[in-house]
């Protein structure tokens, strides 16, 4: 069954830490994809648990950061550090995929500051929401 959400990766998000997570792990990192738009082709569902966080919220889109594992790897979501930072336009009903990192990806002390750095570079129509 099909969730209620269009999902689509950012061209920034697959250009860049797409690729490192591609690299590192392989196939593991097919089924970590899959599994990661699944759960946000359900967006509403994934909200409910403690794995998913709104930053923003303006009008029908929303910002959320979201904790992930790589498929075949002993971390949990929380303690992986792997995170998603998604748009979600609620009256389109679509999903877009802004960010896909580890924490130790990102430069500085705040990983915030940094993310968000990265959403206002790289998707200008986002700059003044965030």
């Amino acid at each position: 069954m099909y969730g209620n959400y269009t999902v689509t990766i950012g061209n920034f998000a697959e250009k860049h830490f797409i690729k490192s997570f591609q690299k590192k792990y392989k196939k593991q990192w097919e089924v970590t994809l899959r599994a990661i738009i699944a759960e946000f082709e359900r967006i509403d569902n994934l909200l409910k648990t403690d794995r998913a966080e709104t930053i923003v919220v303006a009008d029908h889109i929303k910002i959320i950061k979201t904790k992930f594992k790589v498929a075949g790897t002993q971390d949990s979501a929380r303690s992986s550090g792997n995170r998603c930072i998604v748009m979600v336009n609620e009256s389109k009903k679509c999903t877009s995929i802004l960010l896909v990192y580890g924490k130790t990806d990102l430069d500085g002390v705040n990983e915030t500051k940094e993310w968000i750095k990265l959403v206002k570079e790289n998707y200008p129509q986002l700059r003044d929401m965030i």
